[in-house]
């Protein structure tokens, strides 16, 4: 017979996280470096038997614990009705019965809880002394402090424990038992769980240890989810975007996207740029893995020095091959179209008007891209490129580096794209960054006459940098103004995709750099 199995329902929708669950399920939100499913399966022993519950986006769950954890055991059961009328987390349980002929813990996946599982010859139940509330939470009651007596409701106001969501199930035939008889009975019910079966089991003598858990970590909320994230960190610098994801674990890179086309076309393009990239070891719909590269990141150790280096090195190995293919309706596409689409979504329906930015009058986004040079916006160079140029996507190696995190296309485009794209995401990058942005050095501020005041903090080292990379631009006979105007699209781009407040920082910040930048050309115009 077998010890023991662990059912884990991924099912539910995950209300509770509001918009971060619109793109995947919540067993996938990531929690330092991995999702909060992958630190509970690392809980349990290697030999253990997962029985899984699938609803809510539950292609995206299986694929990942089947890439992420291929030394594991997982049967996944499919859970058709995972919301509305005659959906409750006991409805899924029961799917899994067949699954679960023999003891069994369940924990829930929205909790991390710091224990140590053991054979459970005898029913027991995990509960905290923590501050937890009991509007959020079930409650337990316990007897003479060993025994479970009973489990309030949320809100009850009187209890002992809180309840973190995990059990052990020992008398599992009297489980199913009760779970029927409930289910039966309540059969609309969509509030039934696990607690009314213990209670039920209780008024049948049956006996729960209580198992006392030091430290339980909640995910299920935003509130509760940041006050996870601060104790367990992440060793990454990655700006969150609740449609892509990256999950570092067991010497592997795992990346996320909501649209399997990126999958398909990331996965094409990692051999394109075979030798620059790491190789994709495999693949499912929505996901891609690769071996973890040992080494320095790029951001973290750059210089003067280190940079021209750097520069020269991507020369030879991207932007000098791919040469002579024709780009300018791609860069058309890739430059304009985009860009109109993103500040649509930006704007979300308003108008955008002409406003004073850090002191200066900046015209509306659609004036600013109609001043816009179009043929030489789209007279673009075309080469082997990254696609998101970035410091932090550069790890240096014992032999050089090796470019993570590249970029699916150059609008449609696999082979080739536009060096001028390269290089204006390396010159937002040495402005812009993920150190900045984590620490909070940026500001927008509203002034009383209707005037907006964008600045951010930038290190000398940068500067420094930049100035070598606008050295090599000139050198290399690039458009350092094209540079400088494709840096003020990217800022205005990327501001669809992240939130409040930085969406209206980088929005603003584009437009006033961008106008900056049509000035600059017009001044150089009018002298020469």
């Amino acid at each position: 017979m077998e010890e023991y199995k662990v059912l884990l329902t991924t099912s539910g929708v995950g209300s509770r996280l509001g918009h971060i669950t619109d793109f995947t399920n919540k067993s996938l939100v990531r929690v330092g470096d991995k999702p909060s499913i992958s630190h509970i399966v690392e809980t349990y022993p290697i030999n253990v038997t997962f029985v899984v519950t699938l609803g809510y986006f539950g292609s995206h769950v299986r694929d990942y614990l089947e890439l992420a954890h291929p030394d594991r055991a997982f049967e996944f059961v499919e859970v058709e009705k995972f919301q509305g009328a005659k959906s409750s987390l006991l409805h899924s349980m029961k799917k899994a019965k067949d699954f679960l002929q023999a003891p069994f813990i369940f924990h829930v996946c929205d909790a991390i809880v710091d224990y140590k599982p053991a054979f459970p010859f005898e029913n027991w139940i995990a509960g905290s002394a923590g501050d937890a509330c009991s509007s959020t939470y079930r409650t337990l009651n316990v007897r003479n402090g060993t025994s479970l007596d009973s489990i309030n409701e949320k809100g009850e106001i009187g209890f002992d424990l809180a309840y973190p969501g995990l059990v052990g199930i020992s008398d599992y035939k009297l489980f199913w038992e009760k779970l029927e008889e409930i289910i039966n009975d309540r059969p609309g019910d969509t509030q039934l769980s696990d607690c009314h079966v213990i209670n039920a089991m209780l008024e049948c003598d049956s006996q729960f240890k209580i198992l006392y858990v030091n430290q339980w970590l909640d995910i299920g909320e935003p509130l509760t989810l940041a006050s996870t994230r601060k104790k367990i960190q992440s060793s990454m610098e990655v700006l969150d975007k609740p449609h892509e994801n990256i999950f570092i674990l067991n010497g592997s890179v795992i990346k996320f996207f909501y649209d399997d086309k990126i999958v398909r076309k990331r996965v094409k393009r990692s051999e394109i740029l075979s030798g620059l990239v790491p190789s994709v070891e495999a693949s499912k719909k929505n996901f891609f893995k690769y071996g973890f590269v040992e080494g320095n990141l790029f951001a973290k150790s750059i210089n003067t020095c280190t940079m021209k280096r750097f520069l020269d090195w991507a020369h030879l190995n991207m932007w000098s091959k791919g040469l002579g293919v024709d780009i300018r309706s791609e860069c058309d596409a890739f430059y304009f179209d985009k860009t109109h689409r993103r500040a649509k979504a930006f704007l979300n329906g308003k108008d955008d008007v002409a406003i004073r930015i850090n002191g200066e009058n900046v015209d509306p986004i659609d004036t600013l891209m109609s001043a816009l040079d179009r043929q030489m916006m789209i007279d673009g160079v075309s080469s082997i490129i990254h696609g998101d140029f970035i410091l932090d996507n550069v790890v240096e190696t014992k032999n050089g580096y090796t470019l993570i995190d590249w970029r699916q296309d150059f609008a449609g485009l696999l082979d080739v794209g536009d060096t001028y794209y390269d290089l204006a995401k390396l010159n937002h990058n040495l402005i812009f960054n993920h150190d900045i942005v984590n620490k909070g050095h940026y500001s927008i501020d509203y002034g009383d006459d209707g005037g907006i005041t964008c600045d951010i903090l930038v290190k000398k080292n940068m500067l420094d940098c930049q100035e070598v990379l606008h050295s090599f631009i000139n050198e290399n006979n690039y458009n350092l103004e094209k540079v400088e105007l494709l840096t003020a699209i990217i800022w205005i781009n990327m501001a669809p995709l992240h939130e409040y407040p930085l969406n209206k920082f980088l929005f603003n910040f584009g437009k006033y750099n961008l106008q900056r930048a049509l000035n600059k050309g017009r001044r150089k115009d009018a002298i020469s």
